[in-house]
């Protein structure tokens, strides 16, 4: 087949940001170089899957024997399902072995004398290998072979191969005692294995040091391919394969986008010769329609508690809840993360503004919430006030803030009076997670942004929330999925994804899992609603075939899943985890693959250590200057979070509807669900804000009768502006006031809130969307008392002091202390 590979344009390079963390070099002693005289790299994408050699061929060109230790990357989805050692003619196949198991045969086998080789994981995408008793003079190759997924969105599978390691930043304490690595940084408390992870950076101008080559044959697996494009690297066409030009160096990343045209269905299933009763692996993928828009770009902030008050259970939740919503996002979409405590830290490597959703990006996002845990006090003003002042700036999307927190502060007034003017048409959903979380005060951190409140009181509770949540900030072509096999026995408890997501508009459902019995002449059926409440079914025939590579990726994503729950607090799971990975023959976290040749080749096994030195990342600065950048990161994470400046211009949109800079006043409208309406929709007006503002200054959690008027109130007009909508989006926001409705009225408990009540069941209730939309008006205006009034009588009596023109978009003065008995 012969292909025609075109480079990438501007904006699509723009799309696929690159942020290195991991990769290959030479051997360094202190006599010379150790060089990698070779790196391999050769791919067969059949469909969606990448199925990869690598070979890496080192030289010991010392007059002592060695053993060397290097740092080295592999696509984080893929999975490791073999490795060889050669040396003198002499292949050894390594075996898998629990980790420690492993480490103690290498120990051994390098005491006696014996070449031996170990491979470990150390996080999803990068890896260390050790080789000893290396001859002077003697060439070692390694193979490792994995398969891995292709990232599919925006209409094209992405096959990146990483090259290069970056310097990371390492916080924390240093560690006493000797380092667990060979590395350059120290352990810390917070990074532990630090030196595992940090080899040394060749000096700028060093001679390329390998022989860099890439390969890549391309089985379109009968869907239609387009265009193949490269990013970074030159690639031409010899008799089918794609391969770079020599000469490069191995410094950025290797990144072929492969466009598929939307609409396929494939169901596979590879039967499990080697398991004692009959049975075998799925997968299935489902290609949103060609047909379908893509959804509109967001911007998303992601703020997530970290304060003492978030201890225990509430911090393993709330981890997994954060890292939920970044994994929401796609390629098209911006993000940060901000953790907080009495300071505000950030992601690695991420910057200080919104960085593009790509995999790398995300995965650098979720691995700084994997390692937050609970301290310090809860400082909630500043990091609102930077995510909501990092949202002003944008134009054209979608804006979204996400609170994940417990609430716990008595300093509400203050929060909703400094926050309000920076809101404009950002939501804002809140995640409350405790037992006594501070309800009422989400509720109208939620209200304030027309967003959703979850209250998430066990980790059981979690992911019917987080659904809630995904569904708001992706709007999916297609919710609701549930995947049921005809003729086909499915094991429910070992699928990956646990909980089906969406289907996205550019983004395949991917699902695979474990099936008993015989799979001849099974089927799936794909099921759930559409956008606009219609029904949504798919049925696929399941074709079997002896594809080993769909074992191994399914092995691979439910070895990551019981890896998180064992991070999460499970500890029973290791030895399920290490069950897993031995049977199906994947390298995980809890395993290593260890090659010994049985050959003694170096009597006494004594060694000369050395650690591998990699390529500077393209673009990066040279080393003396990574140091002081490095510092001032450090610096910059003890010094006090400074609240952004108040805009300068135009304000942003109030709740009066007033316009953004460079729109017509008036004339703008809120988002509500991708889509713009008339002035005010989801918002509050200036009024019913101040209702707000003097709700949040009585110190109380629950509103009072008077004060849940107000609130009704608005929402009312809500309602009201965004009649002309479809189905789906009202159907959306039904949901979001009955989720608010429920939290306020839950924390108040007073009879008086029977009537909402009422129509928060009726809301949840079986009935059409135009029922409930009359329901909920209806309901409304009876408990407002607004009649056919603008909606905004109630919240004009209970603030008869309300401004009548919107505050300025800027932080302003701060409000006027009053003796704390008197408020």
């Amino acid at each position: 087949m012969t292909f025609s590979v075109a480079p990438m344009s501007p904006g699509e390079i723009s799309r696929i940001r690159i942020l290195p963390d991991a990769g290959f070099g030479c051997l360094r002693t202190d006599r010379g170089a150790l060089p990698l005289d070779r790196l391999d790299v050769r791919a067969h994408i059949s469909g969606l899957a990448a199925r990869t050699v690598v070979l890496t061929e080192f030289i010991n060109v010392h007059e002592v024997a060695l053993e060397a230790t290097y740092v080295f990357p592999l696509p984080d989805r893929a999975a490791v399902t073999g490795m060889t050692m050669t040396a003198d003619d002499r292949t050894v196949e390594a075996e898998l072995q629990e980790r420690a198991a492993a480490r103690e045969t290498y120990d051994k086998a390098i005491a006696a004398g014996q070449r031996a080789s170990i491979a470990e994981e150390e996080r999803p995408d990068v890896f260390t290998m050790r080789v000893g008793n290396v001859l002077p003079g003697e060439r070692v190759t390694i193979r490792l072979s994995l398969v891995g997924p292709l990232p599919f969105e925006d209409g094209a599978a992405t096959f990146r191969f990483p090259l290069v390691v970056a310097p990371r930043y390492i916080p924390g304490t240093p560690l006493p005692g000797p380092s667990a690595g060979d590395g350059q940084a120290q352990d810390t408390d917070a990074v532990p294995d630090a030196s595992r992870i940090s080899p040394p950076v060749l000096l700028p101008g060093f001679p390329n040091p390998l022989r860099l080559s890439v390969g890549v044959d391309i089985d379109p697996a009968g869907l239609t391919l387009g265009e193949v494009k490269s990013s970074l690297h030159t690639v031409v066409d010899q008799d089918g394969t794609l391969s770079i030009t020599p000469g490069e160096r191995a410094d950025r990343d290797f990144i072929l986008r492969l466009p598929y045209e939307g609409g396929g269905e494939t169901a596979i299933a590879v039967p499990d010769e080697s398991g004692e009763e009959p049975g075998g692996v799925y997968q299935l993928v489902v290609l949103p329609p060609a047909g379908s828009a893509p959804a509109r770009p967001k911007d998303v902030v992601l703020l997530l508690d970290r304060s003492g008050s978030m201890g225990g259970w509430k911090m393993v939740a709330a981890r997994r809840a954060a890292a939920r919503v970044v994994d929401t996002l796609t390629g098209a979409d911006r993000f940060a993360v901000l953790t907080f405590d009495h300071q505000v830290d950030r992601p690695d490597d991420l910057g200080e503004g919104l960085v593009e959703a790509s995999d790398r990006n995300r995965f650098r996002a979720v691995e700084h919430l994997a390692h937050a845990t609970a301290r310090g006090g809860t400082e909630l003003l500043s990091p609102l006030s930077q995510g909501l002042g990092l949202l002003r700036a944008s134009e054209d999307r979608d804006r979204v803030l996400v609170l994940v927190t417990d609430g716990q502060v008595g300093n509400e007034d203050q929060i909703v009076h400094d926050i309000t003017p920076l809101i404009g048409v950002t939501r804002i959903h809140t995640i409350g997670i405790d037992r006594a979380v501070n309800a009422g005060f989400l509720g109208r951190l939620a209200a304030l942004g027309a967003g959703r409140a979850e209250l998430v009181e066990s980790e059981d509770r979690l992911d019917e929330a987080m659904e809630h949540i995904h569904h708001r900030i992706g709007s999916p072509v297609v919710s609701g999925l549930r995947v049921t096999g005809d003729g086909l026995r499915l094991i429910d408890d070992e699928r990956t994804p646990a909980r089906l997501p969406g289907l996205y508009p550019g983004v395949p459902l991917v699902v695979s899992g474990r099936y008993a019995g015989s799979a001849t002449g099974g089927r799936f059926t794909v099921t759930g609603r559409t956008r606009d409440d219609r029904e949504f079914s798919t049925t696929i025939a399941l074709q079997e075939r002896s594809e080993t590579a769909i074992t191994a990726q399914w092995a691979r994503a439910r070895l990551r899943d019981l890896e998180d729950a064992y991070a999460a607090g499970d500890r029973s799971l290791e030895q399920r985890i290490v069950a897993t990975s031995l049977r199906y023959g994947v390298l995980c976290r809890f395993t290593a693959f260890v090659a010994v040749d049985s050959r003694v080749v170096n009597e006494g096994g004594q060694n000369r250590r050395v650690t591998q030195p990699v390529e500077l990342p393209q673009g990066w600065e040279a080393p003396g200057d990574v140091a002081p950048a490095m510092l001032h990161m450090a610096a910059a994470s003890l010094a006090p979070p400074v609240p952004p400046a108040a805009p300068a211009g135009p304000a942003l949109m109030s709740f009066d509807g007033a316009a953004e800079a460079g729109t017509a006043g008036g004339g703008a409208g809120a988002v509500l669900g991708g889509r713009r309406t008339g002035p005010v929709s989801g918002f509050a007006s200036p009024r019913a804000r101040a209702s707000f503002s003097k709700l949040a200054a009585t110190g109380s959690s629950a509103p009072s009768l008077d004060e849940m008027r107000a609130l009704v109130a608005t929402e009312l007009q809500r309602l009201r502006d965004a009649a002309g909508l479809p189905v789906w989006e009202k159907r959306d926001l039904l949901d979001d006031l009955a989720s608010r409705l429920d939290v306020l009225i839950g924390s108040a408990g007073d009879e008086s809130f029977r009537p909402l009540t009422d129509l928060v069941a009726r809301l949840r209730g079986d009935t059409t969307v135009d029922e409930k939309w009359e329901a909920a008006l209806q309901a409304l205006t009876a408990f407002a008392g607004a009649g056919d009034g603008d909606g905004d009588g109630v919240a004009a009596k209970s603030a008869p002091d309300a401004p009548t023109t919107a505050p300025p978009a800027g932080p302003g003065p701060a409000p006027a202390r009053k003796a704390f008995w008197k408020r």
